[in-house]
């Protein structure tokens, strides 16, 4: 590829990765929102960085050359007595090292140099400015160069002196990170929950909203905190540490976990005792700054772009943490299931504050050796769901204690059972356990089932408890059952006139539903969304489904013809069966039928000779996408599978490729070009 080339693919990349990161930029330091886990971020920016390495025409007017967001307009601007710049990042010890050897280079030293480790706060970077010892201008760290005035905000958090006395300076400023502790974060979302209010994602989020109110009374009753980091005065000390040590003299909050080290081996030594220990603290730290402590030695480095060069911000992985497990708890789920859920001490992974982990089944915690008490890695698989890896045995103290896994269902003492060959437990009691009962409530409007605006878990939860709604049936009746009740829904705490207005209106408007959706919604074992389109598409109307469900028995002609759908199996079958030869159910779904329109089916597909016919498209296709491939096929009529079979009718291949045309020309399965597929659409 030409040299002009290679310039125009990097342009157009660069192009990407400066809007996303503009951004996500904007979400969290603007919206209080972060959208993106550290690490990933952390990515995206190493990758702009290295494009402007090779290309320094690119670094005009790039996030690269800035720092934090744009000043929003409720607040008075105020430019910075020195820019408010961010850090470099490093990952490694390979990085670390690279950092000494560039600050050695610099400086023409060979000889070991002082630098102290301070924990990097996760919170809100802000700089306060004292005229003879009184707190007079308060600012955000903003884009970097002009921060928004939040003077008032800063004198109702109670760690910030507003008044010095002692020794100071006559003109004084300090930099710090503003947080919001463990404990005040969990205490202000039961706040939050109990008004029906906004819950914050993280402590850091948490602190940023609380911080920039123009209300000072709500800055002032969310208990902020914070720790000095930098001091600018005049002739005040030699040494980073010197001047956090006479700070704190004068009464400003300072880490007492702030370091001296001289090596990579002794950085590095702190940094995993920090990252052993962060766990305990009752705020949340993602890594740890190394800053020259000598301030001379500081000022001949000076600044690069966005950064100094004197300094680095050596972070945490965001995907996992340590912590203590402090407790094991069974949740029984919509079909019975008993998982083991681990309490944790409340811990920070990639921007979210985890306190509780699936341990999945018992023999999981068998496998790992899990016991309460442990201290635990724990990591958030596909950064949403967070899991226990691994127990740190080297921390495991006399004081663990073995779990015992229950005997009988927590909820209703109803048996348990386990079949053969399954990893999970489950308890047999149906809809007289609640647990079961309230889940099946949840599910059926889930946004993929009927998807009734303003009823979220916890407005299911309320219903069920005040008696309102016990069965599918009850949604649909709560207008009228309410137009007719003495106790009206919107007088309880949490609802109210027009949210009430809302909910019915939401009701009414879901009383027309497809058939799918319908069958996806009855929340029965095995049958998902793919599922439930497939039974859809073989009985077409609810009256045809439900006259061949009511003839469903073990080894009749109805059954042996639902086992036949491609797609259902036995297992899908006897769950049916078991689910409709409960009469309780049975009766519930026909009364559902008769207070909704349940659509048929929408076939339109008589003129495609794709009609039921089973298709897998594999390589790259390049006049469409592959879910957009995949929709047409299905609206064909066609069902679209991952793996080529004997029951595969088409493979539709784009560019390489491979296994999947290799397995279909063995099976002499009838292959397709792209072109030859669209044009037979």
């Amino acid at each position: 590829m030409s040299q002009d080339l290679l310039f125009i693919a990097a342009k157009q990349r660069h192009a990407e990765l400066v809007e996303l990161i503009k951004n996500y930029d904007k979400e969290y330091y603007t919206n209080d929102n972060a959208v993106i886990d550290d690490a990933s971020y952390d990515k995206l920016r190493q990758e702009l960085e290295h494009l402007e390495e090779q290309h320094s025409e690119l670094a005009i007017d790039s996030p690269s050359q800035k720092v934090g967001y744009l000043v929003q307009n409720e607040f008075q601007k105020h430019e910075h007595s020195q820019a408010m710049l961010s850090l470099a990042n490093a990952f490694s010890e390979e990085d670390i090292e690279d950092f000494i050897s560039r600050v050695k280079k610099f400086l023409n030293i060979t000889t070991d140099l002082e630098f102290l480790a301070e924990p990097k706060i996760d919170g809100i970077s802000f700089a306060a400015h004292y005229q003879n010892g009184e707190l007079i201008l308060g600012l955000t760290r903003g884009d970097g160069q002009v921060g928004e005035v939040i003077t008032e905000n800063l004198k109702v958090i109670k760690s910030l002196p507003n008044k010095l006395t002692g020794n100071y300076p006559e003109k004084l400023e300090v930099r710090g990170e503003i947080y919001m502790s463990k404990a005040n974060f969990a205490a202000l979302n039961q706040e939050q929950e109990k008004q029906g209010s906004k819950i914050f994602a993280n402590p850091r989020n948490a602190a940023s909203g609380s911080l920039r109110q123009l209300d000072t009374a709500i800055t002032a009753e969310r208990n902020l905190d914070l720790f000095i980091y930098a001091v600018h005065a005049e002739n005040f000390a030699n040494t980073q540490l010197a001047s956090l040590e006479k700070i704190a003299k004068l009464g400003f909050p300072v880490n007492s976990l702030n370091r001296i080290c001289h090596t990579s081996q002794e950085i590095m030594a702190n940094y995993q005792q920090l990252s052993d220990e962060r766990y305990k603290l009752d705020y949340d730290i993602d890594g740890i700054v190394y800053k020259v402590n000598d301030y001379s030695l500081q000022e001949r480095l000076g600044f690069v772009a966005r950064s100094p060069r004197f300094a680095i911000a050596h972070k945490f992985p965001a995907e996992i943490a340590k912590t203590k497990l402090e407790d094991i708890i069974i949740q029984v789920g919509r079909t019975g299931a008993l998982t083991p859920v681990a309490v944790l001490t409340p811990v920070n992974i990639g921007g979210v504050v985890v306190e509780r982990a699936s341990l999945h089944n018992e023999d999981e915690i068998k496998r790992k050796d899990i016991k309460i008490g442990d201290i635990v890695l724990v990591k958030r698989a596909g950064d949403v769901i967070p899991q226990i890896d691994s127990v740190d045995s080297k921390k495991r103290t006399a004081a663990v204690k073995d779990f015992i896994f229950p005997n009988s269902c927590p909820v209703c003492s109803s048996a348990l059972e386990k079949p053969e060959g399954e990893a999970v437990t489950r308890c047999t009691g149906g809809n007289i356990c609640k647990a079961q009962l309230l889940g099946g409530l949840k599910h059926f409007v889930s946004k993929n089932a009927f998807d009734i605006d303003g009823l979220r878990d916890k407005q299911v939860e309320f219903l069920y408890e005040k008696g309102l709604v016990t069965n599918f049936s009850d949604f649909f009746t709560l207008a009228e059952r309410q137009h007719a009740s003495l106790t009206k829904l919107e007088n309880y705490p949490g609802w109210g006139k027009k949210s009430v207005t809302k909910l019915y209106a939401a009701l009414a408007e879901k009383q027309i539903i497809s058939l799918e959706r319908f069958i996806y919604a009855l929340g029965i074992r095995y049958i998902g969304q793919n599922t439930a389109k497939l039974l859809s598409k073989n009985y077409l109307s609810i009256e045809n489904f439900l006259q061949n469900i009511s003839q469903l028995s073990e080894n009749s002609e109805t059954y042996q013809a639902l086992v036949n759908i491609d797609g259902i199996g036995t297992k899908v079958a006897d769950k049916l069966l078991e689910f409709f030869g409960n009469n309780d159910n049975y009766e519930q779904i026909k009364q559902l039928a008769e207070l909704l329109k349940i659509e048929d089916f929408a076939q339109n597909i008589s003129n495609s000779i794709f009609a039921n016919k089973v298709i897998v498209f594999t390589g790259s296709l390049t006049k469409m996408t592959r879910h957009e491939a995949k929709a047409k096929a299905e609206t064909l009529g066609a069902k679209v599978t991952g793996s080529v079979s004997k029951n595969t009718d088409y493979v539709i291949c784009g560019e390489a490729a491979g296994s999947k045309k290799k397995k279909a020309e063995e099976l002499q399965v009838k292959i397709l070009s792209e072109d030859e597929w669209l044009s037979l659409i």
